[in-house]
């Protein structure tokens, strides 16, 4: 690996530690803010009959996210297939940089 892919590979890193800690901070707030308006909050009314039929919190999510990890993967099958494609021509334009 190259000093730019390390450097690259550590950057990233910190990145993605920073915005776990963001998250973090997030749902800790979110638990904090939960807790005060349960004191507090009137119980919520009888909850329609149709409710039960509509998906819950986390099958949106999940559902949200499986859907945008099958897109993610395709957009990089797509590009790779892109640098495929273009490589004779690109193979050319380092073989010139070299001379």
């Amino acid at each position: 690996m190259n000093d730019t892919q390390t450097v690259g590979r550590e950057l990233q890193g910190q990145v993605l530690d920073t915005i776990r800690k963001s998250q973090e901070a997030v749902v800790d707030a979110v638990k904090a803010w939960a807790g005060a308006v349960q004191s507090i909050a009137p119980p919520l009314p009888v909850t329609p009959q149709f409710a039960e039929k509509l998906p819950k919190p986390e099958e949106l999510v999940n559902n949200a996210y499986d859907f945008a990890e099958q897109l993610l993967g395709g957009q990089r099958e797509f590009a790779l297939n892109v640098l495929q494609a273009a490589a004779p021509v690109l193979a050319k334009k380092e073989d010139a940089a070299e001379q």
